[in-house]
């Protein structure tokens, strides 16, 4: 979504000291089996909770719990934000947008997006708060100034409204700068051993036809920041590339990946590119050059036998298809009635008996 990747903007993280905390919460209407409010806590991209309208609530990591178990003001807070004050919030903003929309039904989805990130070197702190609509970016909140930005026309009326606000411009300051900060500091200080820890990838080199793109595979990495790209006799490449977003895994690590087109590539320059993996923190590159024998493909060449089983059996469904017109041809001959007598031979017959 162009909401989540205008996010990125906001909070790019580049070194180990920085850390983040976001909140994502959706409304929806009209969508059946879902339910209407869905919220998710993350710490340095990690999901650390989750709640929603069926009173469904979620804590992922001991480290997590032990941070609420000795806060529980924390645990509290988030009850009352999810329960009450966010739900409440962007259910009135979808009613406000439906009607600025002329829309009285139908399916609609409202998404709010805020956190900070902090950096524990120099102690810098920034919010961002953003919300989405209908799956395109609304409005943002500017982290320097604290106004809002309209990202849509008919967000401009609601930016004016909210700028107009300044008790709620002083709290939005707090809640996404001084309040977040303490609350990230606090999850840091308990899951410092599982969030600063360090794993390298397995890179892969993986192809599935020998006409596709080559794609470089790095995954079971830790942290998410880290960067995967092709190089050509050591300079980067930035065209003939196809770059894909990092990817979470099922054990806390993530993926990534990147593909390389060699349509023009002779097989004899093939070496002359490698594939680099680089992890924010880590000096050692991972360094994978491009070579025949290095590269996983399911695909199976077709061998001569292959071949010569194919064209038989071709040539067998041909016969039988024959046979089988064949003999519908016989059968309906055999059913059908008898032709009638031509009408010009009985004609002469009774015109002339004697012949």
């Amino acid at each position: 979504m162009r909401t989540l990747l205008l996010l990125l903007l906001f909070c790019h993280l580049s070194s180990p000291a920085q850390h983040s905390m976001k909140h994502f919460a959706t409304v929806s209407t009209g969508i059946p089996n879902l339910p209407g409010f869905m919220s998710t806590a993350e710490v340095d991209e990690l999901l650390v909770g989750y709640c929603d309208s069926n009173n469904r609530v979620e804590v992922k990591h001991d480290w997590v719990k032990k941070t609420l178990k000795v806060h529980p003001e924390l645990l509290a807070f988030y009850r009352q934000r999810c329960f009450q004050d966010l739900s409440g919030t962007l259910k009135s903003y979808t009613n406000i947008l439906m009607s600025l929309n002329s829309q009285s039904g139908g399916v609609h989805v409202v998404q709010r997006v805020d956190g900070c990130e902090w950096d524990d070197e120099t102690e810098e702190v920034k919010g961002f708060v953003q919300f989405g609509y209908d799956g395109e970016d609304f409005m943002a909140l500017d982290p320097n100034t604290f106004t809002w930005i309209a990202l849509r026309p008919d967000a401009v009326d609601i930016t004016l409204r909210l700028d107009a606000d300044k008790d709620n411009k002083r709290y939005l300051k707090i809640a996404v700068t001084l309040f977040c900060s303490d609350w990230l500091k606090k999850y840091v200080k308990y899951g410092r051993s599982f969030l600063l820890r360090t794993e390298l990838p397995s890179v892969s080199l993986l192809q599935k036809t020998p006409s596709s793109p080559v794609s470089c595979l790095a995954t079971g990495f830790y942290p998410h920041r880290a960067s995967l790209f092709w190089r050509k006799d050591g300079e980067e490449l930035h065209e003939e590339v196809d770059h894909g977003e990092i990817l979470p895994n099922h054990d806390e690590t993530f993926q990534m990946s990147v593909d390389l087109n060699l349509s023009s590539v002779t097989p004899e320059n093939w070496t002359r590119y490698d594939c680099v993996f680089q992890l924010s923190g880590v000096k050692e590159e991972i360094i994978t050059k491009l070579e025949k024998d290095r590269i996983r493909t399911n695909w199976v060449k077709p061998s001569n036998m292959t071949v010569l089983v194919t064209a038989a059996v071709v040539v067998l469904a041909l016969i039988l298809i024959g046979a089988a017109g064949f003999i519908i041809y016989k059968k309906m001959k055999a059913i059908s009635p008898p032709s009638s007598p031509d009408n010009s031979t009985e004609l002469s017959e009774q015109l002339n008996p004697e012949t």
